[in-house]
Parts: structure tokens; sequence; C-alpha cells
């Protein structure tokens, strides 16, 4: 229950710290001295998970994403036992993040909450740069495979000690810097689902690509990383 507790708090916060940048930080008409800009956003998620996996990967491993749990197990890091639980908890503090967002966004007035597209993930016309939809699955798969590289990597046993974290953290800046303007990056199906779930509608009908696409990128880096560097420990 601690991992589970863990788990869904880092991913509240990942939520509350990435996609609240975006809801609230970047609105140019309404905050043109305080827009971030999509740089912002990248910076953002990346010190949620940074700041996270020092504060609770002892506990939980810091995952904060379902693609994460499913990537560790494909690389034969993580129990099979635990993958439903450890997604539960992340999908239920995403939505949580969420909801809070939506509490603090419709305290402005005239905020419009599908209008916004509350950082929500999207292809086709609700891609940010009108990327269609083999574009977004290409970006999502690869782009998850190269954030489970790093993870794996940096969580090694013959990697360097006490830097995991930022490495993890500067990996997901720098996907975002790449794919926001695809599909405002998801590689994180729980992150896409919080969203989703508020907007609605085309959000809903476009989830089941970010579930889908990060999680096959996810397991086919565990399933590389311990081809190229088994864990033996």
């Amino acid at each position: 229950m601690k991992k589970l507790m863990a788990e869904f708090i880092g991913t509240m916060w990942l939520v509350l710290g990435g996609c609240g940048t975006a809801v609230l930080a970047t609105n140019a008409e309404l905050f043109p001295a305080l827009n971030v800009g999509f740089v912002g956003v990248s910076l953002a998620f990346g010190l949620t998970v940074v700041t996270m996996a020092y504060a609770i990967g002892h506990i939980s491993g810091c995952h904060l994403n379902p693609a994460v749990s499913f990537g560790l197990w494909a690389g034969g890091r993580f129990p099979a036992k635990d993958l439903v639980p450890y997604i539960v908890s992340q999908v239920l503090g995403a939505i949580v993040g969420a909801a809070i967002i939506y509490f603090i966004a419709s305290g402005q007035a005239g905020f419009d909450l599908v209008g916004s597209g509350f950082a929500a993930n999207g292809y086709g016309e609700h891609s940010p740069g009108g990327y269609n939809m083999v574009a977004a699955l290409v970006a999502e798969v690869v782009m998850t495979f190269f954030f489970l590289i790093v993870i794996l990597g940096a969580t090694h046993s013959k990697a360097p000690a006490g830097f995991a974290g930022l490495a993890i953290g500067l990996a997901l800046v720098l996907i975002h810097l790449i794919s926001i303007p695809v599909t405002n990056t998801s590689v994180n199906p729980a992150r896409s689902t919080s969203q989703a779930i508020f907007v609605g509608g085309w959000a809903i009908q476009q989830l089941w690509l970010f579930w889908v696409a990060p999680i096959v990128g996810a397991i086919l880096a565990g399933v590389t990383y311990r081809f190229m560097s088994p864990e033996n420990d």
C-alpha cells in the first residue's frame, strides 16, 4: 500500500506540474508576460520526474506511468503481479491531479475547458502542428522507447549511483521538446487519460493511441535493453 500511495501521489504531481503548466501558464492572450511556452511546459514535466524520483524513488521506484511499469516488466526489473495495482494507482493519481487543475482553472472568468484543450493529447486536427495519426503513432512509440532506454540504463546496477532521477527527468524534457508539436506529448497513458476524461469527445476517441503506442514502445525498449545489458544483480 505504501508503494501504491507513492505512485498515486507521484503521478498526481506529474499531472499537476506538467499539465498544470500547460493549462495555466501558456495563455499568451491572458498572460502575455507569464506565458512560459512549450519550452516551459517541457521543463515542467521533466522537473516533476526529477523531484519525485528523489522523493519516492526509494519507496515505489517512481514509475508514474503505466508504460514505464510495462517497460520495466519487459526488462526483467518489475514483477507482473504488480502491474495492475501500479497502473490503477497511477491513473487515479493522474485524474485527481487533473481535477485540481480544473478547479483552479475554472476560477478564472471565461475559462473554456474544451476550447482550451486542457493539455489533452491528440492527432490530426487535434495535433498542435496538424500531424496525422501515423506520425503521432510513430512519435509516441519512438519517444517512449528512448525514454525507457534511458530509465533502464540510468537505474542499472552498473550505472553511476545517485544520478538516475536527473537523467530520466532531462530525457523527459527532451522528449517534450521534440514531440509537443506532434501530439502534445504523451509517452504516459495515465497522463493522457486524466486530461481526456475532462475534455471528453474527441480526446476520448483518440485515447486508444496514447495507450497502445507508449506501451508498445516501452515493451520494445525493455526487451532490447535486457538483451544489450542484462541485470544480473
